[in-house]
Protein backbone atom coordinates (compact mmCIF):
# COMPACT_ATOMS: atom_id res chain seq x y z
CA UNK A 1 0.00 0.00 0.00
CA UNK A 2 1.43 3.40 -0.94
CA UNK A 3 2.23 5.84 1.92
CA UNK A 4 -0.61 8.27 1.11
CA UNK A 5 -3.22 5.50 1.15
CA UNK A 6 -1.61 3.99 4.24
CA UNK A 7 -2.16 7.21 6.18
CA UNK A 8 -5.72 7.60 4.91
CA UNK A 9 -6.44 3.97 5.78
CA UNK A 10 -5.15 4.50 9.34
CA UNK A 11 -7.36 7.59 9.71
CA UNK A 12 -10.46 5.75 8.51
CA UNK A 13 -9.72 2.72 10.70
CA UNK A 14 -9.45 4.92 13.79
CA UNK A 15 -12.68 6.69 12.72
CA UNK A 16 -14.46 3.33 13.00
CA UNK A 17 -15.17 2.43 9.37
CA UNK A 18 -15.31 -1.21 8.29
CA UNK A 19 -12.62 -2.87 6.21
CA UNK A 20 -14.97 -3.12 3.23
CA UNK A 21 -16.04 0.52 3.45
CA UNK A 22 -12.42 1.66 3.57
CA UNK A 23 -11.47 -0.61 0.66
CA UNK A 24 -14.32 0.81 -1.45
CA UNK A 25 -13.58 4.41 -0.55
CA UNK A 26 -9.82 4.27 -1.08
CA UNK A 27 -9.80 1.57 -3.77
CA UNK A 28 -7.44 -0.68 -1.83
CA UNK A 29 -7.55 -4.38 -1.06
CA UNK A 30 -9.75 -5.10 1.97
CA UNK A 31 -7.31 -7.81 3.11
CA UNK A 32 -4.57 -5.16 3.32
CA UNK A 33 -6.94 -3.04 5.41
CA UNK A 34 -7.61 -6.05 7.67
CA UNK A 35 -3.88 -6.61 8.15
CA UNK A 36 -3.35 -2.96 9.07
CA UNK A 37 -6.30 -3.14 11.49
CA UNK A 38 -4.68 -6.15 13.13
CA UNK A 39 -1.26 -4.39 13.32
CA UNK A 40 -2.91 -1.38 14.99
CA UNK A 41 -4.75 -3.66 17.43
CA UNK A 42 -8.16 -2.27 16.45
CA UNK A 43 -11.25 -4.49 16.80
CA UNK A 44 -13.41 -5.32 13.79
CA UNK A 45 -16.50 -3.21 13.36
CA UNK A 46 -19.86 -4.93 13.90
CA UNK A 47 -21.12 -6.51 10.67
CA UNK A 48 -24.38 -4.53 10.74
CA UNK A 49 -24.93 -2.13 13.63
CA UNK A 50 -28.30 -0.95 12.28
CA UNK A 51 -31.65 -2.73 12.39
CA UNK A 52 -33.39 -3.48 9.09
CA UNK A 53 -35.75 -0.54 9.66
CA UNK A 54 -32.93 1.89 10.52
CA UNK A 55 -31.00 0.92 7.41
CA UNK A 56 -34.21 1.27 5.33
CA UNK A 57 -34.76 4.83 6.62
CA UNK A 58 -31.30 5.83 5.36
CA UNK A 59 -32.30 4.86 1.81
CA UNK A 60 -35.50 6.85 1.29
CA UNK A 61 -36.21 10.45 0.37
CA UNK A 62 -39.41 12.46 0.50
CA UNK A 63 -41.46 13.17 -2.60
CA UNK A 64 -44.49 15.47 -2.92
CA UNK A 65 -47.79 13.96 -1.83
CA UNK A 66 -46.36 11.93 1.05
CA UNK A 67 -44.62 9.46 -1.26
CA UNK A 68 -41.13 8.11 -0.57
CA UNK A 69 -38.56 7.38 -3.25
CA UNK A 70 -36.05 4.56 -2.81
CA UNK A 71 -32.42 5.64 -3.18
CA UNK A 72 -30.87 2.25 -2.51
CA UNK A 73 -30.28 -0.90 -4.53
CA UNK A 74 -32.80 -2.18 -7.07
CA UNK A 75 -33.44 -5.63 -8.47
CA UNK A 76 -31.64 -5.79 -11.81
CA UNK A 77 -34.46 -6.85 -14.15
CA UNK A 78 -37.62 -5.44 -12.56
CA UNK A 79 -36.20 -2.36 -10.86
CA UNK A 80 -37.91 -3.38 -7.61
CA UNK A 81 -36.36 -1.55 -4.63
CA UNK A 82 -34.42 -4.06 -2.52
CA UNK A 83 -32.06 -3.99 0.42
CA UNK A 84 -29.61 -6.49 1.86
CA UNK A 85 -29.21 -6.81 5.60
CA UNK A 86 -27.23 -9.41 7.52
CA UNK A 87 -27.02 -11.71 4.51
CA UNK A 88 -30.73 -11.52 3.57
CA UNK A 89 -32.44 -9.64 0.77
CA UNK A 90 -35.70 -7.76 1.44
CA UNK A 91 -37.92 -5.66 -0.79
CA UNK A 92 -38.18 -2.08 0.44
CA UNK A 93 -41.98 -2.39 0.33
CA UNK A 94 -41.92 -5.41 2.66
CA UNK A 95 -39.92 -3.44 5.23
CA UNK A 96 -42.23 -0.42 4.82
CA UNK A 97 -45.25 -2.65 5.47
CA UNK A 98 -43.62 -4.00 8.62
CA UNK A 99 -42.84 -0.45 9.80
CA UNK A 100 -46.50 0.55 9.44
CA UNK A 101 -48.25 -2.63 10.62
CA UNK A 102 -45.71 -4.34 12.88
CA UNK A 103 -46.07 -7.65 11.00
CA UNK A 104 -44.81 -9.11 7.76
CA UNK A 105 -47.19 -8.82 4.80
CA UNK A 106 -49.27 -11.72 3.51
CA UNK A 107 -48.29 -12.22 -0.11
CA UNK A 108 -46.20 -9.54 -1.70
CA UNK A 109 -46.21 -5.93 -0.50
CA UNK A 110 -46.84 -3.19 -3.07
CA UNK A 111 -47.82 0.47 -3.13
CA UNK A 112 -51.55 1.09 -3.32
CA UNK A 113 -51.13 4.78 -4.10
CA UNK A 114 -50.51 4.38 -7.83
CA UNK A 115 -46.95 5.75 -7.68
CA UNK A 116 -44.58 3.16 -9.10
CA UNK A 117 -42.11 1.85 -6.50
CA UNK A 118 -43.33 4.24 -3.77
CA UNK A 119 -42.11 2.90 -0.41
CA UNK A 120 -44.04 5.16 1.99
CA UNK A 121 -45.23 2.84 4.80
CA UNK A 122 -48.72 4.40 4.71
CA UNK A 123 -49.02 3.53 0.99
CA UNK A 124 -47.94 -0.12 1.13
CA UNK A 125 -50.57 -2.87 1.10
CA UNK A 126 -50.33 -6.63 1.24
CA UNK A 127 -52.51 -9.01 -0.77
CA UNK A 128 -55.49 -9.17 1.64
CA UNK A 129 -55.62 -5.36 1.95
CA UNK A 130 -55.41 -4.89 -1.83
CA UNK A 131 -58.18 -7.44 -2.40
CA UNK A 132 -60.39 -5.84 0.29
CA UNK A 133 -59.99 -2.39 -1.30
CA UNK A 134 -60.63 -3.75 -4.78
CA UNK A 135 -63.76 -5.55 -3.59
CA UNK A 136 -65.01 -2.27 -2.10
CA UNK A 137 -64.38 -0.59 -5.46
CA UNK A 138 -66.49 -3.29 -7.16
CA UNK A 139 -69.35 -2.48 -4.79
CA UNK A 140 -69.08 1.27 -5.42
CA UNK A 141 -69.01 0.70 -9.19
CA UNK A 142 -72.01 -1.63 -9.00
CA UNK A 143 -70.11 -4.53 -10.58
CA UNK A 144 -71.90 -7.89 -10.75
CA UNK A 145 -71.38 -10.51 -8.05
CA UNK A 146 -68.17 -12.49 -8.51
CA UNK A 147 -68.72 -16.05 -9.76
CA UNK A 148 -68.19 -18.88 -7.26
CA UNK A 149 -66.11 -20.85 -9.79
CA UNK A 150 -64.10 -19.88 -12.88
CA UNK A 151 -64.78 -21.44 -16.29
CA UNK A 152 -62.21 -24.16 -15.50
CA UNK A 153 -63.91 -25.00 -12.18
CA UNK A 154 -61.49 -23.40 -9.70
CA UNK A 155 -63.12 -22.24 -6.46
CA UNK A 156 -62.99 -18.45 -6.52
CA UNK A 157 -63.19 -18.19 -2.73
CA UNK A 158 -59.68 -19.70 -2.77
CA UNK A 159 -58.24 -18.71 -6.17
CA UNK A 160 -60.20 -15.57 -7.04
CA UNK A 161 -58.32 -12.25 -7.23
CA UNK A 162 -59.18 -8.72 -8.29
CA UNK A 163 -57.29 -6.34 -10.56
CA UNK A 164 -56.80 -2.70 -9.47
CA UNK A 165 -59.94 -1.68 -11.40
CA UNK A 166 -62.00 -4.33 -9.57
CA UNK A 167 -62.10 -6.83 -12.45
CA UNK A 168 -62.26 -10.42 -11.15
CA UNK A 169 -59.89 -13.13 -12.42
CA UNK A 170 -58.74 -16.60 -11.42
CA UNK A 171 -55.20 -16.55 -10.01
CA UNK A 172 -54.76 -20.29 -10.55
CA UNK A 173 -55.72 -20.05 -14.24
CA UNK A 174 -53.35 -17.10 -14.58
CA UNK A 175 -50.50 -19.06 -12.99
CA UNK A 176 -51.26 -22.06 -15.20
CA UNK A 177 -51.07 -19.85 -18.32
CA UNK A 178 -47.66 -18.53 -17.21
CA UNK A 179 -46.39 -22.10 -16.71
CA UNK A 180 -47.80 -23.35 -20.02
CA UNK A 181 -48.41 -20.53 -22.53
CA UNK A 182 -50.36 -22.93 -24.79
CA UNK A 183 -53.03 -23.62 -22.10
CA UNK A 184 -56.51 -22.07 -22.79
Amino acid sequence: MNPAKLGATRDLLTAGLSNSAIARQLRVDKHDVALLRQELGLPNTPAQPLTVEQKWRLRVRDLPGGHLAWTGERQRTSGTPVMRHSGRCYTAARIAFRIKHGTDPQGYAAPGCGTRHCVAPEHIDDLPRRQRDRAALRLVLGSPQRPTHCRRGHDQAEDGQLLPDGTAYCARCSADRKQSPTAP
